[in-house]
């Protein structure tokens, strides 16, 4: 068990922080964050975690617990609270929730809550998170680079990208001064 799941177990009462099931519980860090920590981290049921990770498999009657969670004191919590009320479209308890500025864009990272458009084409990146017009990304593999003498390298940061229009896989960005379209599955956004 690791540092950060044995705090979340106290901080939690070995719970899930969202539904209260006391079986299956793992750590789920709330994206984009990859990384165990307390500030970005809940402890979680298969069930719940499931569930978030695939909105087909979304039972609503599973998460009348929202109403209980929404008000933890744990921004992570709160952050998924908001973001299954927004699948959910429990726009009653979405207006009575309050975050800064800073907490929103974290809750609206992977899109849960944007109006849908069903011929609106999104871009995410490697986590799911949504791109947006002039976002910096890094490379998280290495890239031939067609009709180019050059490889993009691992962790080479590509700033101010244009989405392609049409394509949800492709974006456009300068590496080694030239424009090169990217598979958006092969970046990651940064702040």
């Amino acid at each position: 068990m690791s540092v950060i799941e044995k705090r979340l177990k106290d901080r939690s009462d070995s719970k899930c922080e969202l539904c209260g099931n006391e079986h299956d519980l793992s750590v789920f860090n709330v994206a984009p964050n990859t990384e165990e920590s307390l500030e970005q981290s809940i402890l979680a049921c298969s069930t719940c975690i499931d569930q978030i990770e695939n909105p087909e498999k979304t039972d609503p009657s599973h998460w009348h617990c929202l109403n209980d969670s929404m008000w933890n004191e744990n921004l992570p919590v709160q952050v998924v609270s908001w973001r299954m009320h927004a699948r959910l479209k429990n726009h009653d308890m979405l207006d009575m929730m309050y975050f800064d500025e800073e907490t929103l864009e974290w809750a609206k990272a992977t899109g849960e809550g944007e109006e849908e458009d069903e011929n609106k084409i999104i871009h995410k990146d490697s986590n799911g998170v949504i791109l947006q017009d002039g976002d910096s990304v890094v490379l998280i593999k290495d890239l031939d680079v067609k009709g180019a003498t050059f490889t993009a390298k691992r962790g080479a940061a590509v700033h101010n990208i244009k989405l392609v229009w049409d394509d949800a896989n492709l974006i456009e960005g300068r590496v080694e001064n030239q424009n090169i379209y990217i598979l958006t599955q092969y970046v990651k956004k940064t702040k």
